[in-house]
Formats: structure tokens, C-alpha cells, sequence
């Protein structure tokens, strides 16, 4: 495990400890998902899933209302702020002290979760493509951010991705969006290599290989594997079945520096945080 050289996030005014990998729980309010087992659709529902991740033990809820899964509907940022209401008002109620990060690339849901619910992180799959007022919109707001990388968009990225050299466009990717949003005088910058989003099976396992090398940038590692293609297709099966093959490639990114693991999965996840812990303590 390698320790964060940014070991805190400032979430609603307080820190979030990075010094020890952290487990953000999935929280999705979609009807069409890619993994069924976490499609939240009723207020029940809904309150019984939150309740789990934090039972868990994983210290983030990122809940999202569109589905990023390939060939997705293309929701209209009026539904996705309508799913996500319903979502939101049952976590502040319940769970007002809460660490929330919302799953959104339009700079106007992430202005609203922000404003009107006080969400604390914003993830976006997209790292500002999508929406090109995300970027001053995250400045202006002032909460932490969680970029990806993404080859293409959740309609397109499947069709036949292609690299010259993997590692070197998305290391130059990050660096320019690094640079432009702390020109911007964002300060919580999370990055997201974006397995799945763009990549073919060799392509995933090719980043996870050479995960250790994006500590280069100093920055929390937010690393997102739970029950994806990448596993399935290797070993045979769905994502129903994957859960064991999630295991195994969290170990190994904890093994190579990522801070924050987001899963459907959190016990599994917390798990497998407190034993890399205990064996790389023993290096200590």
C-alpha cells in the first residue's frame, strides 16, 4: 500500500483521512445500471442500500442517476436531477452527517446536489468533456473533485478503443486537466484512471499494472473495478458472479497506491483495506 502524498480531502469543512484507503459505497437510483443488484428504484430501497454502505463501513455514498453503462438512455438533466432528488432528501434526512459525492458530468446537477443539498464531492466521469462548465462551476462551488478518464462518451466508448501508448495519453490527459483546474484555484483534486470507460480488456489490465506510477501526480487515486466487464470477461460469467474477481484486483490496486475504492461491495472492500493495512504496516 502506498501511502497518499495527499492525505486529506476537505468535505463540507471537514477532513477526510487519506493516510488509510478509503471505501466510497455505490449508490445508484437508475433503472438501468449494468450491475441489476444495485439498481435502487423505491424510497425503501433507497434508505435500506444507505444504511448498508455506512453499515459497512465505507465512508462515502456516491449516488448517481444516470447510467454510464454503454448504450445508456441519454437522460435529460431534468430527470436526472428528479431521480437524484428523491435520493438526496432521503440521505439528508437520515444521514445528515454523511460524506455524499454525487455521479453527474453536467455542471448544473452538480451546482444543484451543492447548493440545494450540500453534497460534498463531485464525480465526473467525464473530467469536464462533456460539460465545459464543469470545471468553473467545481471552482466556484469550492468541493472536492473526481476526474476520469473516459475515451469517447457512455454512448460511444465501446466502439473500438484505441491507444498508440495507453499510459502516455492518459498521463498527458490528467496533466493538462490537472493544470487547468488549479489554474482555476481548485484545490481537492481526486483522478480516476477510468477502467471500463474506453478501454479494452488489455487496455484495463495494462493501467492496473501500472497503477503505482500515477502517484507521479501527488494526488488521492480513486479506483473503480467493482464487478466490471474487465473481471467477467477474463474469468467467464456476469457481474452477478464477479464479486470474488472484484476482490482480487482491489487488493492489488490498494497494493498499488489507491486511496479511495469504489464498489458495490463495501464489507468486502473494508476487508480487504484492513489486511493490506496489517501486512504492509509489517514493512514499517
Amino acid at each position: 500500500m502506498i501511502a497518499s502524498k495527499h492525505k486529506y480531502l476537505n468535505v463540507n469543512g471537514h477532513l477526510l483521512d487519506l493516510s488509510v484507503p478509503q471505501v466510497m459505497g455505490i449508490l445508484n437510483v437508475t433503472p438501468d445500471s449494468f450491475y441489476a443488484g444495485s439498481r435502487m428504484q423505491t424510497e425503501e430501497d433507497i434508505a435500506n442500500r444507505a444504511a448498508q454502505i455506512l453499515e459497512e463501513g465505507a465512508s462515502i455514498i456516491d449516488i448517481g442517476a444516470y447510467s454510464s453503462r454503454p448504450d445508456a438512455e441519454n437522460i435529460s438533466p431534468k430527470e436526472e436531477i428528479r431521480r437524484l432528488k428523491t435520493g438526496l432528501d432521503i440521505l439528508n434526512r437520515d444521514y445528515p452527517d454523511a460524506v455524499i459525492s454525487v455521479d453527474t458530468f453536467r455542471a448544473e446537477v452538480a451546482e444543484w446536489c451543492v447548493k440545494e443539498h450540500g453534497v460534498a464531492i463531485i464525480n465526473d466521469i467525464a473530467a469536464g468533456e462533456m460539460d465545459p462548465g464543469m470545471f468553473e462551476t467545481v471552482a466556484r462551488l469550492g468541493v472536492p473533485y473526481i476526474m476520469m478518464h473516459m475515451q469517447g462518451t457512455p454512448q460511444t466508448m465501446h466502439k473500438n478503443p484505441h491507444y498508440d501508448n495507453l499510459l502516455k495519453e492518459i498521463f498527458i490527459y490528467f496533466a493538462r486537466k490537472i493544470q487547468q483546474l488549479r489554474d482555476l484555484g481548485v484545490k481537492d483534486i481526486i483522478i480516476d484512471p477510468g477502467f471500463g470507460f474506453g478501454k479494452t480488456l488489455g487496455h484495463n489490465y495494462e493501467l492496473m499494472a501500472h497503477l503505482e506510477e500515477f502517484s507521479v501526480f501527488g494526488l488521492p487515486l480513486l479506483v473503480g473495478v467493482s464487478r466490471k466487464s474487465m473481471i467477467y470477461r477474463l474469468l467467464g460469467g456476469t457481474p452477478v458472479e464477479s464479486l470474488n474477481g472484484t476482490a482480487v484486483l482491489d487488493t492489488i490496486a490498494l497494493m498499488k497506491g489507491a486511496d479511495i475504492l469504489r464498489v458495490h461491495d463495501v464489507r468486502e472492500a473494508v476487508e480487504a483495506v484492513k489486511i493490506v493495512k496489517r501486512v504492509t504496516d509489517c514493512n514499517l
